[in-house]
């Protein structure tokens, strides 16, 4: 970003924008309280002496704000509000000085922007984690039903659970009391419901999965076990732009790093950090299970590096033997599963990262 006269700070709701504009040759602050429409945001910016820029956090209000500023030719950054610096002492919060305190912090040049995506891009990212929702619900109507036939002291023993044979026999349940029949036909109708729901988002996935601008990106990373249609459309529409991230970074970018306190000669590792996207860490941790087992490919996934080039069938497959090694490593040491599960995990983001910047 080049060097801007006014820098302005938006603190952006839903029903109110106050803005702050911090000239950077004469020190004059500018406060103004708008409305969120965005001509009355772009005729005020204007009055402003330019070359202007402006930022704002991410939030619920979206992107369509930095789409406008950028449309009209002003330089917007919306700010990660994760890496906003505060300083420790500040305990007064009031939206004048969160506009104030983001322009001084693009004054400085420290703003840490998130990746602004497409109106195309969001709205196939939302599709995912609509079908994300579709499965919390799915999970949360059927333990409703598991435990109402439990404390009717009614267990399903014919084999495994949310299969098509245990629903037949979950529609052949009755009950004498009306007010508990009511209700188990209540969560049984919630349940299939949400089948059909997320039977609808999945086919939608996969229409968008092999005709869209993420086609290439999901073909190379389903080289990869454990790694899917819907797994790897829901990696490729949550991190968008592969290249601003590098094979060391995007475990970082992932939250899936180990937390650290070092001081003087101490160095005191924790938990991952759990930063950054927490849609993209759950698909690679649940994804890193799958290498535990022994690598025998299966059909399916010989028919998914069937419409894959040969260089990202070939770096897949080294991916897959890698990362079967580390399980088995792992194992050996009797290192605890969840732990090794989570640096699997961190390696798989690279072999990610690896194929999806693959060049053909």
């Amino acid at each position: 970003m080049g060097v801007q006269r006014t820098s302005v700070g938006l603190d952006v709701h839903a029903r109110s924008v106050v803005a702050c504009g911090l000239n950077r040759e004469t020190g004059e602050i500018t406060e103004r309280r708008l409305t969120p429409d965005h001509r009355e945001i772009l005729d005020w910016i204007g009055e402003l002496p330019g070359p202007v820029a402006v930022t704002y956090e991410a939030g619920p209000t979206g992107f369509g704000l930095a789409r406008a500023l950028d449309a009209a030719g002003i330089v917007c950054q919306v700010a990660a509000p994760s890496k906003l610096i505060r300083p420790a002492g500040d305990r007064v919060k009031t939206d004048a000085r969160d506009a104030a305190h983001l322009a001084r912090l693009l004054h400085l040049g420290q703003i840490t922007a998130v990746t602004i995506p497409t109106t195309d891009q969001e709205a196939a990212r939302d599709l995912v984690r609509a079908r994300e929702d579709c499965r919390g619900d799915l999970m949360t109507a059927r333990h409703r039903i598991s435990k109402l036939l439990l404390r009717q002291g009614i267990v399903y023993y014919d084999g495994k659970a949310w299969t098509g044979r245990h629903e037949l026999w979950l529609r052949k349940q009755r009950f004498d009391n009306l007010s508990l029949q009511l209700t188990y036909d209540a969560a049984f109708d919630a349940m299939t419901a949400c089948l059909d729901r997320r039977q609808r988002l999945e086919a939608a996935i996969e229409a968008m999965a092999a005709d869209s601008e993420f086609t290439p990106v999901v073909r190379r990373l389903g080289c990869i076990r454990g790694i899917a249609t819907l797994t790897a459309f829901g990696l490729a529409t949550e991190i968008g732009d592969w290249h601003r991230l590098t094979g060391r970074t995007i475990g970082a970018y992932l939250g899936l790093v180990p937390s650290e306190y070092s001081s003087g000669a101490s160095r005191t590792q924790g938990a991952v950090t759990k930063t950054g996207n927490g849609h993209a860490r759950r698909l690679l941790v649940e994804a890193a299970w799958h290498h535990r087992a022994p690598y025998r490919p299966g059909t399916v996934l010989r028919r998914r590096w069937d419409v894959a080039s040969p260089a990202a069938r070939a770096r897949g497959q080294a991916a897959n033997r890698r990362l079967h090694q580390r399980w088995a490593h792992f194992d050996q040491r009797k290192k605890r599963s969840v732990v090794a599960n989570m640096a699997v995990a961190r390696e798989l983001a690279g072999w990610c990262w690896s194929l999806a910047v693959l060049d053909e």
